[in-house]
């Protein structure tokens, strides 16, 4: 497999959670946003440090409805 190759495997899933990350991190700095926990410092952190996986969690369980 080429290096070609590879970055053509890899190329979907880093877009993917770049705009996981962006979707999440907008949605987490809108001031009247309610989270779980009532810390957006912490879910900040994971959304940015769990890589795909944070984002999912953040947008699926983090976030409190008004």
């Amino acid at each position: 497999m080429t290096e070609t190759q590879i970055l053509l495997l890899i190329l979907p899933i880093i877009v993917i959670q770049l705009v996981l990350l962006v979707i999440a991190l907008r949605d987490l700095l809108k001031p009247e946003r309610r989270v779980r926990g009532d810390s957006k410092l912490m879910w900040g952190l994971i959304i940015v440090l769990v890589n795909v996986l944070g984002p999912i969690l953040y947008l699926t369980i983090g976030r409190e409805e008004e």
